[in-house]
């Protein structure tokens, strides 16, 4: 995932005179990504990419963690600034001022706080630019503290108006199916059952935990007593309400990822003096905090001659050592032998001795490792396999001016065709079928494209997905592609060479079929099977479709080569004047299987209602005389004068 952090707020946790420009740099060979970095009034802000593993590193501290064990690798001193919270209240399962039940598998740790007497108004002008800066709007400087503290620590809160909840009562548990929430943006659900929420123990809900808090708790202008709200949730039922009700928030992405639950203390702390800070209002003296199994510390074993073996390289053990305590992990051992002892913010993506390779390899420098260039020579790719078989497809395409496209699979009604499948979770309307054809899909990219002026040919290689009973749907692979104000024998002649190149023999019939023009579709087949089809939609677009496991079928991975014959041709233009509706293709066939010694046949030039046809006629083994051109010429006349009803003009 992206986040923004500003420098002037990572220097807070972060003693360095490392420029801005280093620390992008060095974070990006060892860690995080630094994408880039924007120019902001207040300062460089990074824009930084984090992969999902690392949920430690999304905020400022995680990232301030990070660049202090990355830059003294580079020379560069670094020291963490640890997050020093004022706020000294006792920590305990039990207080005066709020009932609460929480069932604990939902919640392995649940935190709260009530601080009164709070004033409500604009946050300082600090905290607003960070917030800005970060992404986020600012609101009020209530909302605004859960908000710095999401970004600075990577832990979501959340904040309720106390006096809104009735009884001071809240119960924590799974939703039933078909129970009503309003949610803070004003939006109401229908939950679908095993939803985690939270209930005031008259039976209606106040918070959808995780992901989006409820209208009616909500801290307006009028709110005098804040409870302040921290806790971490099974990752998994986050996960699965967020996707189930199409509603993300930083939140849930947050928490779907599995948090620390030792990020909660702190993260509280922290906001109890932010809050005082900023509102002069006054905490309780305890601090409501159920935290039923806490982290038990991980214990990895393993060995430097373990970790060497892995990395391909002698990295000292001694050096292992300072490079994992620079990462917050501690260690022990003996000799080749080290125990790591994992922290608990890396519990969930440190759970073996490649894990541990792993961390080594990034704060050593992927970077040091010696390169060396593979041995051997390079194999050889088959067209049978489909990957390699596609990719000749694409090549072909493209050489012959086409542009792929990627679209969706999942596809609104309209555009699903007859018992296309429906998702039972769809993020909206327009994503709720499998598509059983990719024609709607190309016909809506030349619609949205119909501003550009120029004829141009799409194509998109992609599965589609017919229905089964009982059954998941059947995948296809299909490639389909459609011109836009191409003449119709250009496109078919685009068709016809992506044919040839995959070595196909083909018959083309025509065929009506519903959505084209009448006479205006065929039949593609090739040994007696039939691979795809082309034709005139009824919008005016021309259209193809195949089907990549019967081009598999019937393509041939070798050429077939002719010998350059030993004798000229002789060559000769004959021009027609047909009938309307004339099928050309079958004039050009009918002289090609005139004769054997008619080697070549080609549509040279239209003009209005005439056409030019370019023969070659060639014999194997000796130069044709003009007599003998003139028979063979006379013999196919006649033929088309008899089915078409015409000579060439002379």
């Amino acid at each position: 995932m992206d986040i923004l952090i500003p420098d002037n707020w990572l220097k807070d946790f972060l003693k360095t005179k490392a420029s801005p420009k280093e620390i992008g740099k060095y974070l990006s060979l060892c860690g995080p990504s630094v994408e880039r970095i924007i120019k902001s009034e207040n300062g460089p802000v990074y824009s930084i990419e984090v992969t999902t593993n690392r949920v430690d590193s999304v905020g400022v501290y995680g990232i301030a963690r990070e660049a202090s064990a990355i830059l003294p690798k580079f020379n560069i001193p670094a020291k963490l600034i640890p997050v020093i919270a004022k706020s000294k209240q006792k920590m305990t399962a039990k207080v005066s001022y709020l009932d609460v039940r929480v069932d604990s598998v939902l919640c392995p740790r649940f935190s709260a706080i009530l601080i009164k007497n709070t004033k409500i108004g604009p946050s300082p002008l600090k905290i607003q630019q960070r917030l800005l800066d970060a992404g986020v709007r600012p609101i009020n400087n209530i909302v605004d503290v859960s908000n710095y503290i999401m970004h600075e620590l990577g832990q979501p809160m959340h904040t309720f108006d106390y006096d809104k909840i009735k009884n001071a009562k809240m119960i924590l548990r799974l939703s039933k199916k078909g129970e009503m929430i309003t949610t803070l943006d004003g939006a109401s659900y229908k939950l679908p059952g095993g939803d985690i929420v939270i209930e005031d123990g008259s039976g209606e809900l106040i918070d959808l935990p995780g992901i989006m808090g409820g209208l009616n708790s909500m801290v307006d202008k009028n709110t005098k007593n804040v409870l302040l709200f921290v806790q971490t949730y099974n990752p998994a039922l986050i996960r699965r309400t967020s996707m189930k009700l199409a509603k993300r928030s930083e939140a849930s992405s947050l928490f779907e990822k599995g948090l620390d639950p030792e990020l909660v203390e702190p993260g509280i702390r922290r906001g109890i003096d932010l809050l005082v800070e900023l509102t002069g209002g006054k905490p309780e003296n305890q601090i409501l905090d159920l935290y039923p199994h806490p982290y038990k510390t991980k214990i990895i074993k393993t060995a430097g001659s373990f970790l060497n073996h892995r990395l391909g390289i002698d990295i000292k053990t001694k050096k292992i050592k300072e490079i994992l305590l620079s990462l917050g992990f501690k260690v022990s051992g003996k000799n080749d032998n080290i125990s790591v002892a994992v922290p608990s913010f890396r519990s969930r993506d440190i759970d073996i001795g490649e894990d541990i390779v792993e961390e080594v390899a990034r704060i050593y420098g992927y970077f040091n490792f010696p390169g060396q260039l593979m041995k051997g020579e390079l194999p050889n790719t088959y067209l049978s396999t489909p990957f390699a078989f596609e990719r000749k497809i694409k090549d072909t395409l493209k050489a012959l001016g086409g542009v792929e496209i990627y679209t969706f699979s999942l596809v609104p009604q309209k555009d699903a065709g007859p018992g296309a499948l429906k998702l039972k979770n769809p993020l909206g309307t327009e994503t709720q079928y499998l598509r059983t054809s990719l024609l709607p899909s190309l016909v809506n990219a030349v619609e949205y494209n119909s501003g550009y002026k120029q004829p141009f040919h799409l194509y998109e290689i992609a599965n589609v997905y017919l229905p089964r009973k009982a059954e998941l749907p059947e995948e296809k692979m299909t490639l389909g592609g459609i011109f836009f104000e191409y003449e119709y024998r250009k496109a078919k002649g685009v068709v016809e060479k992506l044919l040839t190149e995959l070595n196909i023999d083909f018959t083309l019939q025509i065929e009506d079929k519903s959505g084209f023009l009448p006479n205006g579709r065929v039949n593609i087949r090739s040994n007696n099977l039939q691979i795809g089809e082309l034709g005139v939609l009824d919008n005016g677009f021309i259209y193809y479709e195949f089907l990549i496991s019967n081009f598999i079928k019937v393509a041939s991975p070798d050429r077939k080569i002719k010998s350059i014959p030993g004798y000229p041709a002789q060559i000769e233009d004959l021009t027609f004047t047909f009938p309307q509706k004339t099928r050309i293709g079958e004039v050009s066939k009918l002289i090609t299987n005139n004769s054997k010694l008619i080697a070549k046949v080609e549509l040279k030039d239209i003009y209005k209602d005439s056409y030019t046809f370019r023969v070659w006629y060639q014999h194997p083994s000796k130069t044709l005389t003009n007599s003998e051109v003139e028979k063979i010429r006379e013999d196919f006349l006649l033929e088309i004068k008899n089915r078409f009803g015409v000579r060439p003009k002379v």
